[in-house]
């Protein structure tokens, strides 16, 4: 069955005092309108007992079977850095195929690394972020996932990597994903903190093919080449994976695919990288 498209918002420039006033009443709680953060599809802000507030809008047709609780069912996660949850609810906007999500969570005080998903400059990371980072993520990946992650709001499944990869990179011989395990799915440079490490927005996290996490920030590297360097060489166990390589790939064509952009400074490094990886994929076999 097709679900209806909703209607497109930006939440940078739509009235938001309903939805406020709504979350208030509903975690009984009062929002500190003045540090209110706006992105496209998310707003959150400081409560007055000292915590955050994440809302997140979201259409029938990106929300999957396994419902979209992440931050909720990501509590049960041990050996993470990341936020306490602390309570959240749903409700469906009238008259539009569309469901809103409110979770209060830990309050974090380290800023994002990155504003945005990607750094053009070094963020001369400490040696215990990158373990922090390293401890993380090997927790993460050893821990079992009761839903399948959703990078960019999309179901990874193998059938998504398949036609991913043959769209931008039909030479490669083959797109079989072996290994799937636990990812934040989201892991961008505007998701973690530093220098004081910590993983925020669990809301895609879920089982993925192996690599996706350190593929991820590594994409979000490329325009920096020491980080990027850093990331391959901290994550390289799971970058040199067959899985890991494709996931690289993956991440190359979000970049470099029909969609690119001429002026991302990603772009002519990811085309560089694509040539490497499936070079190394042809001649593992």
């Amino acid at each position: 069955m097709t679900l209806p498209v909703p209607r497109a918002v930006d939440l940078r420039r739509e009235s938001l005092d309903g939805v406020l006033d709504r979350v208030e009443r509903s975690l009984q709680v009062r929002l500190d309108r003045e540090t209110l953060v706006r992105k496209r599809r998310t707003v959150g802000a400081r409560t007055d007992r000292g915590t955050w507030v994440r809302i997140e809008r979201r259409g029938f047709d990106r929300i999957g079977a396994q419902g979209w609780n992440g931050p909720e069912s990501a509590a049960v996660l041990s050996g993470v850095v990341m936020p306490w949850w602390y309570a959240g609810f749903a409700w469906r906007e009238p008259g539009e195929p569309v469901m809103w999500r409110a979770d209060e969570m830990e309050l974090v005080n380290a800023a994002p690394v990155g504003q945005a998903a990607l750094v053009i400059e070094d963020p001369r990371l400490p040696d215990a972020w990158w373990s922090a980072l390293n401890t993380s993520l090997d927790a993460l990946a050893a821990q079992s996932a009761p839903r399948i992650a959703t990078p960019d709001t999309e179901t990874i499944t193998q059938e998504l990597v398949t036609a991913t990869l043959g769209k931008v990179f039909p030479e490669v011989p083959d797109t079989t994903v072996a290994e799937w395990r636990p990812a934040h799915a989201d892991l961008t440079w505007a998701n973690v903190t530093g220098p004081e490490f910590c993983m925020i927005d669990w809301e895609d996290w879920g089982t993925a093919p192996r690599g996706l996490d350190a593929a991820t920030l590594w994409g979000h590297s490329l325009a920096v080449p020491d980080l990027a360097e850093r990331v391959w060489s901290e994550r390289r166990p799971d970058l040199e994976s067959r899985s890991g390589r494709l996931m690289a790939l993956f991440v190359c064509a979000k970049v470099a695919g029909p969609h690119a952009h001429p002026e991302d400074p990603r772009l002519e490094p990811a085309r560089r990288e694509a040539a490497r990886l499936i070079a190394e994929l042809h001649a593992s076999g």
